[in-house]
């Protein structure tokens, strides 16, 4: 068994189709045919059920899929190590976040990497914290920042998980006093009140969806599905107001906020990396980076004014 072998089981396994996968990795059909054959032959299983025109995976190859994606991260992270001591390459982070702390934590801490070592290729992946940690487990990351909470854990056995920062939500709105002089609403209150709400898919929608439903309440929604910047612009244009992390206010003049009373809710910020495997001086450096900008942030720079604290 080989990586060439493996690499052409996982684009089968992901076309479906062995012609087109050939084409993918630049291999004749047969050549593509024989890897696939000597690797079912070493390991004593067939690994697809062919039939015209659709390939599917047997058992077999369904237990391999995932053991395949890890063996190929592992030795792409070998590989990098190795030309880094080597000198050949300065190096390569592929860091993973939730699309709400793309916009704060993140892009603080991206640029001053950046701005610090600006020969490293950075790769930044934003989705969900679930579809963060199946990344991490398959290799595909190196750090990944996530929310978590008890009920939503977001790791895995595989995982190394640590609690940077507790995030405070917060309710904004646009225009000169769209809260009426006070400084904190209740559920209650926000219930009434027209919002933008996040995708369902948001981890953040999740805990506003929670809230509600605990207190019996359903929340106005005149605008649901848009992302954070997009949300963030529409509560500026006084569509409605929304249920967001601090940190995101940094650098919105046009937006006004105040602090729910009860309940209070926030949300734990956690850097997750697979223990298993060794990072690179380049994801280490950028792993130091993540920490200081969190500092920093505890520490109420950047504007946060005690709505983020380090995570106990």
């Amino acid at each position: 068994m080989n990586l060439e072998q493996l690499r052409g089981f996982l684009e089968v396994a992901r076309v479906g189709h062995f012609t087109r996968a050939a084409e993918a990795l630049h291999l004749t059909q047969p050549s593509l045919s024989r890897q696939i054959a000597t690797l079912e032959h070493d390991l004593g299983s067939e690994l697809f059920h062919r039939a015209r025109g659709h390939i599917t995976l047997t058992a077999a190859g369904e237990t391999l899929l995932p053991l395949a994606r890890r063996m190929l991260a592992d030795a792409e992270t070998v590989r990098r190590e190795m030309a880094e001591l080597a000198g050949l390459q300065r190096g390569r982070v592929r860091l993973g976040a939730t699309p709400t702390l793309c916009v704060s934590i993140v892009a603080d801490a991206v640029a001053a990497f950046h701005t610090a070592h600006p020969g490293i290729e950075l790769h930044l992946t934003e989705r969900g914290s679930r579809g963060l940690v199946e990344e991490l487990v398959s290799g595909a990351l190196d750090l990944a920042l996530v929310i978590t909470s008890d009920a939503h854990p977001a790791t895995a056995p595989s995982l190394h998980r640590s609690r940077l920062l507790t995030e405070e939500l917060v309710v904004v709105g646009g225009g000169e006093s769209p809260f009426g002089g006070r400084t904190t609403v209740t559920l209650q209150d926000l219930a009434l009140m027209p919002q933008i709400a996040f995708p369902a898919s948001y981890d953040l929608r999740g805990t506003m969806d929670e809230a509600f439903r605990a207190e019996g309440l359903a929340p106005t929604v005149v605008l649901e599905g848009a992302e954070m910047d997009a949300v963030l612009r529409f509560v500026e244009l006084e569509m409605g107001v929304a249920l967001v992390p601090a940190m995101v206010l940094k650098d919105r003049p046009g937006l006004s906020s105040v602090r729910l009373s009860e309940p209070r809710l926030t949300r734990t910020i956690s850097l997750a990396r697979r223990q298993d495997v060794n990072l690179t001086r380049a994801a280490a450096e950028m792993q130091r980076t993540i920490l200081s900008t969190a500092d920093a942030l505890a520490d109420g720079q950047g504007g946060t004014g005690g709505l983020v604290t380090r995570a106990g």
